[in-house]
């Protein structure tokens, strides 16, 4: 996974964040007590470090690491957002 700049810093944060739901952190014990990395016909993995959940990154119930993603794409052009 190559990733750069300010998504590096929220990859980071993602990591780092204890704040988690109550089945993500059933399935990540889960994994870790059968030594695996993919669980449930794919649908969870564990990949560097993070949760994936249907091949994206589970982002933690942490409303400060939420808002701070979607301010860093709300104004994207790729986004379709022209700031009006």
């Amino acid at each position: 996974m190559l990733i750069k700049g300010a998504e590096e810093k929220i990859i980071e944060k993602i990591k780092k964040s204890e704040v988690k739901n109550d089945e993500v952190i059933k399935i990540v014990k889960e994994m870790k007590k059968a030594k695996v990395k993919v669980l449930r016909n794919e649908e969870w993995q564990i990949e560097e470090n993070l949760v994936l959940k249907e091949e994206k990154v589970y982002v933690p119930k942490n409303d400060k690491l939420r808002l701070e993603i979607i301010w860093l794409y709300h104004d994207t052009p790729i986004a379709g957002y022209k700031g009006w």
